[in-house]
């Protein structure tokens, strides 16, 4: 009877670890971040004079991450403070009102009277995910539109929180440039009252911004669609060097009386990857609707995270309202958009002087951190395999990973995929690889050998 209830127990373990062990057993590999991706292949690549263009953040001419003197001052201001409790409302409320103001402008009506709902959030990322959680939970049959092509993780954050997408038609791959006919037709032609998500400045990953005057365009249409605009703020102040104009088409629909929400970054402008600073905005009709908002999007936020970090939010916040503080950051700002500017034109020049059949003037035309280059996959590939050169697969350059002392390799390598005869490259080389047709890749000396050829120091 003993052996017997051992060995009852032994069987009822044995289900129970083998029940254990099937929980997961149905769970695969989720699909590799596009960008994620390009920087563990650049990591895992031996080769000293690999150059990183999938990075979309600031670097300067030697490639490095910058710590902008903005940014050190108010560490300097702040340092003295207490603000050992995350939900420093104090705080917090300082920071959203200071971001309100950068976006739509410091007199504006909207924040005299107090006509918008804002809370920190987990950056650009955080604010869109929180919008998207409000318009399920508040418009639970709409869809979002979104720009084709937009930043890839815009699909991912409406998708898991069950709002369905569609698309407009935004970017012309021939002429590498706005689609803005197409673009108005999408507009016209979808149910009036949708959600629409756009970017205000530094499109990514096209580079390509309406003008002032087709902002104005779109704003009347949107108007007469009773669409609903919703701004995702990445990039303010790297598409011409001035946040003010860069908030432009924003305060194009402000001026034209439409509800707006927007989502705030501050990753890029501030150097602030790593503190996941941002903020999300909805204008609102008065200020009652808008403590009525304020309290869903801060119960949402609860449910998620609570509050985001308060050393982050603390620097932007003093960066923002200390007026000589944010001289220096308004400079800096100015500062990283004209070495930007600068790398799109020397890398410009550098292709023509090579010869190139190809039309490169896109790259001067595109504004922001992002050139779409009109680079397609297979050449992305070899720019890899062969030149250790890494972008995403839509041929999207971040410029700021582009140097005075890499850039003329870039533009010979560039110059070379796009004009080599293809089959010429099979026969020249030895280790075959797969990809749509069948491209060879070189062994590391041979990419040193090149890389002297191209004036690269090694």
């Amino acid at each position: 009877m003993i052996i017997s209830r051992f060995l009852r127990r032994g069987i009822s373990t044995a289900s129970t670890c083998a029940t254990r062990r099937s929980w997961w057993d149905h769970v695969t590999p989720a699909p590799k971040d596009p960008i994620i991706a390009v920087t563990e292949a650049f990591l895992a690549d031996p080769f000293p004079y690999k150059i990183n263009l999938g990075v979309g953040a600031y670097r300067d001419d030697e490639g490095k991450p910058v710590v902008l003197q903005c940014v050190r001052e108010a560490e300097g201001k702040i340092a003295a403070s207490n603000f050992l409790e995350s939900t420093s409302t104090a705080v917090s409320s300082k920071f959203v009102e200071e971001s309100a103001k950068l976006i739509y402008g410091q007199d504006s009506n909207v924040i005299k009277e107090r006509r918008f709902a804002g809370i920190p959030a987990l950056s650009g990322t955080g604010a869109c995910r929180l919008f998207a959680e409000f318009q399920k939970r508040f418009y639970p049959e709409s869809r979002i539109y979104l720009p084709d092509p937009t930043w890839s993780n815009h699909r991912n954050i409406w998708r898991d929180v069950h709002v369905p997408d569609r698309t407009f038609r935004y970017y012309h791959p021939d002429s590498k440039s706005l689609n803005f006919v197409a673009l108005m037709d999408d507009i016209k032609n979808a149910p009036d009252g949708s959600f629409f998500l756009l970017h205000p400045c530094a499109h990514n990953p096209t580079g390509v911004d309406p003008t002032n005057e087709q902002w104005r365009e779109i704003s009347s249409l949107f108007k007469a669609k009773n669409h609903f605009p919703f701004f995702d703020v990445a990039y303010q102040g790297f598409a011409s060097g001035d946040v003010e104009r860069d908030a432009r088409a924003i305060r194009i629909f402000l001026e034209d009386g439409h509800s707006i929400g927007c989502a705030q970054s501050f990753a890029k402008n501030m150097g602030l990857y790593g503190h996941r600073v941002g903020c999300l905005s909805v204008l609102c009709n008065d200020k009652i609707q808008a403590m009525a908002i304020k309290g869903q999007l801060q119960q949402i936020s609860n449910t998620m995270y609570g509050s985001p970090p308060i050393h982050g939010i603390s620097l932007a916040s003093k960066i923002l309202s200390d007026p000589d503080i944010k001289a220096i950051w308004l400079k800096e700002v100015k500062v990283m958009a004209t070495r930007i500017h600068r790398m799109r034109a020397i890398l410009r020049e550098a292709l023509e002087r090579l010869g190139s059949p190809l039309n490169w003037q896109h790259i001067t035309n595109q504004v922001g951190m992002f050139c779409f280059s009109g680079l397609n996959r297979a050449e992305v590939y070899l720019l890899a395999k062969e030149f250790h050169i890494y972008m995403t697969p839509d041929g999207r350059i971040s410029m700021a990973g582009v140097t005075t002392k890499n850039v003329d390799y870039l533009a010979n390598s560039i110059h070379e995929v796009t004009t080599c005869d293809q089959d010429a490259k099979i026969l020249h080389n030895t280790d075959a690889y797969r990809i749509n047709t069948d491209i060879r890749f070189t062994s590391l000396g041979a990419s040193k050998s090149r890389a002297r050829g191209m004036n690269l120091s090694l």
